[in-house]
């Protein structure tokens, strides 16, 4: 490698073989737990916890470490509200046939449609909005790049942080998502909407589409050589 300030990796934890393997399988028990939900429940969840969990995302690796990502957390009924209605009715056309009828029958095992109460149900809202300039320091104007993989493998952590720390999530897409970025006052030159991340309790009457809970096996989704 070329020369270039460093610290020595002294946080490193090396366990027995036997133990990652629990370690790993202990793991997969809990990601296997995590189950995408369209039924929330409004009860609080302290601002610490959104906190903890976005400071994991922002641990995630990224291009040059420019960390092109910036974390929205929307707890006001009023922006909800502008949220819900924003949304549907981006959706609406989406499912009165913007979509085209090959991914609007992709969509019919989840049962998803242009209702979104969970908008204004949920207690946490988490805007995700890329950055095309940055850098490691606020005042950074620098080029920032693999932008998309890096917003992505952040928004994986954060979406694993708030389930290991108790609770259920939904991922949501509304296209266009032009809307989230005059809603939540960002800068429409530099950032664009990735994500809007849905976080807090299930309701009581929380389900799951039996469509969601197959996964492909090992052999499909892996080779070794």
């Amino acid at each position: 490698m070329k020369q270039h300030a460093n610290v020595p990796l002294n946080d490193f934890i090396e366990y027995p073989q036997e133990e990652m393997l629990s370690r790993a399988t202990a793991f997969l028990d809990e990601a296997k737990r995590r189950h995408t939900i369209r039924s929330f429940s409004d009860r609080p969840v302290p601002k610490e916890i959104i906190e903890a969990c976005i400071k994991t995302a922002g641990s995630a690796p990224s291009g040059a470490n420019h960390q092109p990502w910036h974390f929205v957390a929307i707890h006001s009924q009023d922006v909800k509200q502008q949220i819900r209605a924003a949304a549907e009715q981006q959706e609406q056309a989406f499912y009165e046939g913007r979509a085209g009828e090959e991914w609007l029958d992709a969509l019919k095992p989840l049962g998803t449609d242009a209702d979104k109460p969970y908008l204004e149900h949920a207690p946490w809202l988490i805007a995700i909005f890329s950055q095309k300039k940055g850098g490691i320091h606020t005042e950074d104007k620098n080029t920032n790049y693999y932008v998309h993989e890096s917003v992505g493998i952040a928004t994986g952590f954060l979406i694993q942080a708030l389930h290991h720390a108790g609770l259920a999530t939904l991922t949501h897409t509304p296209k266009p998502m032009s809307f989230l970025t005059e809603i939540c006052q960002r800068d429409k030159e530099n950032e664009r909407p990735y994500m809007l991340l849905i976080a807090g309790y299930p309701a009581e009457d929380a389900t799951v589409p039996e469509h969601a809970l197959v996964k492909k096996p090992l052999e499909e989704i892996a080779t070794f050589l």
